[in-house]
């Protein structure tokens, strides 16, 4: 499947996401760890379950995506076909918003029996195209008038950034130190990536990718060839080898350090790497270090400034 076939499946798939209003909200919320915002209509309330809004007792979702920039040419191209995955369209229209150029599909469809009024709206943000959907079942359509649901749409809004304690609060461990590395990517509820904000290529830059996943070996034989395994997974770079495997203490916890060299597949540049595993319970964590290896001295330091700073809750 190619890419842009990919985010016209994010736009199909929209069609299958499964009190009484009287204004706009009126400020906008952002979700968690979301660029994207809306002013949501009274009624609904960020939803626990996925990025968006929700209004549980009536069964409507508002959801927000965020896509690469170059995702907006083939959703309008992919509005054409949503007739194709059972939908009927009723209009498309385009719009000027604050983001920048959109558009706004209404839709309806039959989803297990259950008769829903679709709206997507996607806009061309900048850096990123946003996409938001809301969806709701027909028996809620009086308390969901269309004038309100338009109203909530049309203010979206996409801030520059997140902060930094906001994308924190998702991930499943406390960090109480990032030793000057930036956020370079997260994964809610298992995952952070840092990375060194510099300024002459990310090939250059120093990687600590730190993942929280269920199980690991109970027995201290088998953590060995579980952290080699582990590693092979994790590390990119090319002719990878082991320099050294061993158990280690970490936090007061059972644990397993492996160092490793490599080279950028790209570029050729030396990288050594560091990989702790800690062990506890039913779940482990895991931190993957990259640097080059001419300032490893220093990112190796961090690292584990980093890693003596993780709080498990």
């Amino acid at each position: 499947m190619t890419r842009f076939r990919w985010f016209s499946r994010i736009l199909f798939s929209a069609l299958f996401f499964g009190a009484a209003v009287a204004a706009q909200a009126a400020e906008v919320v952002f979700p968690t760890g979301s660029r994207i915002g809306i002013a949501p209509p009274p009624g609904v309330a960020t939803s626990p379950r996925f990025v968006g809004f929700e209004d549980s007792a009536n069964k409507v979702a508002i959801v927000v995506i965020a896509l690469p920039p170059e995702a907006y040419a083939e959703l309008e191209r992919s509005t054409g076909r949503l007739g194709a995955q059972g939908a009927t369209v009723e209009r498309r229209e385009d719009l000027s918003l604050d983001p920048g150029k959109a558009f706004l599909v209404v839709a309806q469809q039959k989803v297990g029996g259950v008769s829903l009024h679709k709206w997507i709206l996607a806009a061309a943000a900048g850096d990123l195209t946003a996409v938001v959907t809301f969806e709701i079942p027909d028996e809620a359509r009086e308390s969901y008038p269309d004038a309100a649901i338009r109203a909530a749409l049309e203010s979206i809004a996409v801030r520059k950034t997140v902060p930094v304690d906001e994308q924190l609060s998702l991930l499943p461990f406390r960090m109480g130190e990032l030793s000057g590395f930036q956020i370079g990517g997260i994964i809610a509820g298992r995952a952070v990536m840092l990375t060194d904000p510099v300024s002459d290529g990310r090939e250059n830059a120093a990687r600590l990718v730190i993942a929280l996943a269920p199980g690991g070996p109970a027995q201290v034989s088998e953590r060995d060839l579980f952290a080699r395994d582990a590693l092979t997974g994790m590390a990119n770079l090319a002719d990878m080898r082991i320099v050294s495997s061993e158990p280690l203490r970490i936090g007061g916890q059972q644990g397993h350090q492996i160092m490793a060299r490599g080279k950028d597949a790209r570029t050729g540049t030396d990288f050594t790497i560091v990989q702790w595993i800690r062990f506890g319970g039913s779940a482990y964590v895991q931190f993957v270090g990259t640097a080059p290896s001419a300032t490893w001295t220093g990112a190796y330091a961090r690292f584990r400034h980093v890693r003596d700073g993780i709080e498990l809750p």
